[in-house]
């Protein structure tokens, strides 16, 4: 008698449900429960198979051998791999971006990006938004500027460029790297129109800023030019102005110095009357020594001119004057250097004019609380 097959009561979902049971390998395949956020070694991917990794040669006797990281090695056997047989593919070119992720600062890495780039004729743009997200995490690499500059060279486009360097300088106003990006890029595309304005705002945030002081010199030195007098009056002003703020800041004085120092310190108009004045509510070290400068450029006009009349003799007593009010009072840690610095005036200009030993301990009044913030 053949069995009859007994009604089921089970639903179509259920039986359904009931075929997929069973080994989650057997339904989906080994990458099953796999961690997506593991690293697999190039070594264990199938579709390197094809390529024989080239270890790191130190040689036979490697004086210090690097422990390098099993990834790490992984990663630059590889790399060596494709460099020696030249390999210009999309795999190629997403080994660069682990390579970079381990040591950023290799040069043949980005170099080989680059030639990667033009090979399979990427977007560019999509290269810019990765070389940003770089910068942002390691805004000090060297290999990574140069690689940002090269990219808008192809782009032949700074629009974005500014904007860029400013935020990053947002984070470290003194980033010699962006510094470095930013005159390239003002200079190569003739973006002068509003850096100064840029400069004036970083240096009313801080006056010490010496990489603004810098940049400010740099701008004017590139377009007006420090030859109208125009321009350099307003720079002395400007200077002494910032200088009012921060007596102590030296970064305004090596500014003004290096301004004027090809045009003579002692032959600008009312600069020394300014600094004179300045030097009774506001001064410091950095003062005296301009003021030092101011006369010994003075004396050697004077000298040039071979006038040895009382007038050159006043001066060089003020020389020496400010080199011992220095070295006694205003900047003793230094003492040796300025004394050697008043011997050589001496000795240069006219022995026979002594310094006032005495005259640095009037000078040396107690500077009041105001007067010593800078």
């Amino acid at each position: 008698m053949s069995a009859v097959e007994e009604p089921s009561n089970e639903t179509a979902e259920v039986k359904e449900h009931k075929e997929l049971e069973g080994e989650p390998e057997e339904q989906f395949g080994e990458s099953y429960g796999a961690d997506p956020t593991r690293y697999t070694f190039y070594r264990d991917r199938k579709e390197w198979a094809d390529l024989e990794p080239v270890p790191q040669d130190d040689g036979p006797n490697p004086v210090v051998k690097i422990a390098y990281s099993e990834k790490f090695a992984d990663v630059y056997d590889y790399f060596r791999a494709l460099l020696k047989k030249d390999e210009r593919s999309e795999r190629a070119l997403a080994l660069t971006a682990d390579a970079i992720e381990l040591n950023a600062a290799n040069y043949t890495v980005w170099h080989y990006r680059r030639v990667l780039l033009q090979a399979l004729s990427k977007d560019l743009r999509e290269e810019m938004k990765y070389i940003t997200n770089i910068i942002e995490e390691q805004p000090k690499n060297y290999q990574v500027w140069h690689h940002r500059r090269v990219v808008v060279e192809w782009l032949n486009d700074p629009s974005e460029e500014l904007e860029f360097i400013a935020d990053i300088l947002s984070q470290d106003a003194k980033n010699y790297h962006a510094w470095q990006h930013r005159q390239w890029v003002i200079q190569e595309y003739k973006l002068w129109d509003r850096e100064l304005e840029f400069v004036e705002s970083l240096l009313e945030e801080d006056v010490r800023n010496n990489s603004a002081w810098n940049q400010r010199h740099f701008v004017i030195s590139h377009t007006t030019g420090f030859s109208d007098p125009a321009v350099v009056q307003r720079e002395i002003q400007y200077c002494l102005n910032q200088i009012r703020k921060a007596p102590h800041n030296e970064s305004a004085w090596n500014y003004l110095k290096g301004m004027l120092q090809d045009r003579g310190l002692s032959s600008q108009p009312g600069l020394l009357e300014n600094v004179l004045e300045l030097k009774e509510t506001h001064c410091s070290p950095h003062l005296l020594a301009f003021l030092f400068d101011c006369y010994e450029d003075a004396l050697e006009s004077s000298f040039q001119k071979e006038n040895t009349d009382q007038e050159q003799k006043e001066t060089l007593k003020k020389a020496l004057e400010i080199c011992e009010l220095l070295a006694q009072v205003k900047d003793t840690i230094r003492k040796e250097y300025w004394q050697f610095l008043g011997r050589s005036v001496k000795n240069k200009y006219g022995g026979d004019v002594p310094s006032n030993e005495g005259e640095a301990a009037k000078q040396s009044a107690p500077v009041s609380e105001g007067q010593e913030t800078s």
